[in-house]
């Protein structure tokens, strides 16, 4: 009886060094990729890889490592993504630029919607357009989210409501679009994966 039971656990501990060697690999080759990309300054998908090495094996030399590596891109995309944020943008509703007439879709608004956006600051506006009198409607600290739960590792942020939405600028830095990921309370992390609410805003100034 005792030789099939140490039998069995030998299969055990075989089995389970195979598994912990095949992560270990897995985990190398993630972060080596994450480093090739990284030296080509391609930070965001660095980011991402070296972020999923450190969730493998995070006690680990590359888990530790790779971790460290994602709270150093963290920062320079963030900085990266400010950089191009900062300033007015015209709130232009559900669509992107191209698919919205600006000139026809302000025609019977009276107001339009502005977002002032500073380094550590967002300033919510409504600007009259028969006066072009502009009116603070509220201000919120500029928080980034970092709670895990979302796809993205830099560029979420958080509003004193607890809805975390998705920052998005394009290539020209003249778009922004932002999509309501998800909602943090007291009862933990709601994520949205579908009708999302997205709104899509015009550089100005």
């Amino acid at each position: 009886m005792k030789k099939p039971l140490l039998f069995i656990v030998l299969l055990i501990v075989c089995k389970n060094f195979a598994q912990n060697n095949t992560n270990i690999a897995f985990q190398k080759s993630r972060y080596e990729l994450a480093v090739s990309y990284y030296d080509k300054a391609d930070y965001k998908k660095a980011i991402d890889l070296f972020y999923f090495a450190s969730k493998i094996k995070p006690e680990n030399k590359i888990g530790v490592e790779s971790a460290k590596k994602v709270d150093t891109l963290q920062h320079i995309l963030r900085e990266e993504i400010i950089t191009h944020a900062l300033g007015t943008w015209k709130m232009i509703g559900d669509k992107p630029i191209w698919a919205v007439n600006q000139a026809n879709d302000s025609v019977g608004k009276d107001v339009e919607e502005l977002v002032e956006i500073k380094q550590n600051e967002i300033l919510f506006y409504e600007k009259s357009n028969k006066t072009q009198e502009k009116k603070l409607i509220k201000s919120e600290e500029l928080v980034y989210y970092d709670g895990g739960e979302t796809n993205s590792l830099y560029s979420d942020i958080i509003l004193s409501d607890g809805t975390v939405w998705h920052c998005i600028i394009n290539e020209n830095s003249d778009e922004l679009r932002v999509i309501n990921v998800g909602k943090k309370d007291a009862n933990g992390f709601e994520k949205i994966t579908s009708n999302n609410t997205e709104r899509f805003y015009s550089k100005v100034e």
